[in-house]
């Protein structure tokens, strides 16, 4: 039988994925109220004219801050953002999603909403980091944008 942190380590493997997990929402509970706050006009127009200072109002994380103000959404992911909540984030930028993700793809958003049309990166290929790591030749990475050819 699988331990319970025997299961939540499998989600770690999982290439170019971040799962949500209880210890993520614990994790990010703070970066997430910071932004669901944005909602309020007022908090936005805070945030807008002092953003380090809006930030030190919250009881964040150096590097979760950082990863805030830098607008690196993967790395807010991984210290425990919910793409959903970071949203708030990139609205007040004036992104829209579609712009906000396609930036954490390396991809243009013209690319990535092509992507996504033509059903999302494929399945096969790079199933686990492990695999990777063990130099599986014949499994491509498909962690990163995929081919143009999509």
């Amino acid at each position: 039988m699988t331990s319970i942190h025997d299961y939540l380590a499998e989600f770690d493997d999982i290439p170019g994925t971040r799962v949500y997990t209880a210890k993520r929402a614990r994790q990010g509970y703070h970066m997430n109220q910071f932004a669901m706050s944005l909602m309020k006009a007022e908090n936005r127009e805070r945030w807008k004219r002092d953003e380090r200072g809006y930030l030190d109002e919250w009881p964040m994380t150096e590097e979760q801050k950082q990863a805030i103000l830098d607008r690196d959404y993967n790395r807010c992911l991984d210290l425990g953002g919910n793409i959903y909540f970071l949203a708030k984030v990139f609205s007040a930028d004036g992104l829209s999603f579609l712009q906000a993700v396609g930036t954490m793809t390396g991809m243009s958003p013209e690319d990535y909403q092509a992507m996504m049309i033509a059903g999302g990166r494929s399945p096969e290929g790079l199933r686990s980091l492990k695999d990777q790591a063990a130099g599986q030749p014949d499994r491509p990475d498909l962690s990163g944008p995929p081919a143009k050819d999509l």
